[in-house]
């Protein structure tokens, strides 16, 4: 690995270890080899989510490009998420591929994986078929809130077709009206 990336990780190795952000969060990282090219993460899932109170196992290597290039990291721990393959643990992440820049670092990857275990995008999905479930949990939680007459939103995290929106309206409607 090139000097100046092996430099950089080791010094982002001990902020993750020594922060008091990532302490709070759970946050961990371990080598796996003594030369910083591949590292082993764990994080919790956040508070008030499905994944709290879970630990989940990220597999982390540090290309020789790095920091000009993002580590490729992948969830090793099985996971139900419309972000991450529920096969091969591959994630869906912009700072992770494109959105990458030099400034970001291994401790605002973890922070940023954690976010995502909190605030799913189904509509950037790495898993088709969790994200679909997904959709259709948010949708049917909010028929159920309209149809026990409690004040309710349409799920703002995914995005709802005009005639999907227009259905939902037209239904609450009926409902508020006693048909």
């Amino acid at each position: 690995m090139a000097n100046i990336a092996v430099q950089r990780i080791k010094r982002e190795f001990k902020e993750v270890l020594k922060s008091e952000e990532t302490s709070k969060n759970q946050i961990k990282v371990d080598l796996v080899d003594e030369n910083f090219t591949e590292l082993r993460g764990e994080i919790a899932g956040p508070p008030d989510t499905p994944y709290e109170g879970g630990r989940y196992q990220l597999e982390i290597k540090i290309p020789e490009t790095y920091p000009f290039n993002p580590p490729k990291v992948r969830f090793i721990t099985k996971i139900w998420h419309p972000n991450i393959s529920s096969v091969t643990g591959a994630i869906c992440l912009d700072i992770l591929k494109d959105q990458w820049a030099a400034a970001m670092t291994l401790r605002t990857v973890l922070l940023s994986l954690q976010a995502l275990l909190a605030a799913a995008e189904p509509d950037d999905p790495q898993d088709a078929v969790v994200a679909n479930q997904v959709r259709w949990l948010l949708l049917t939680s909010f028929y159920t809130c309209v149809t026990t007459k409690r004040t309710c939103v349409p799920p703002s995290n995914i995005i709802l077709s005009d005639v999907i929106v227009k259905i939902l309206l037209v239904f609450k409607i009926m409902v508020d009206l006693g048909t």
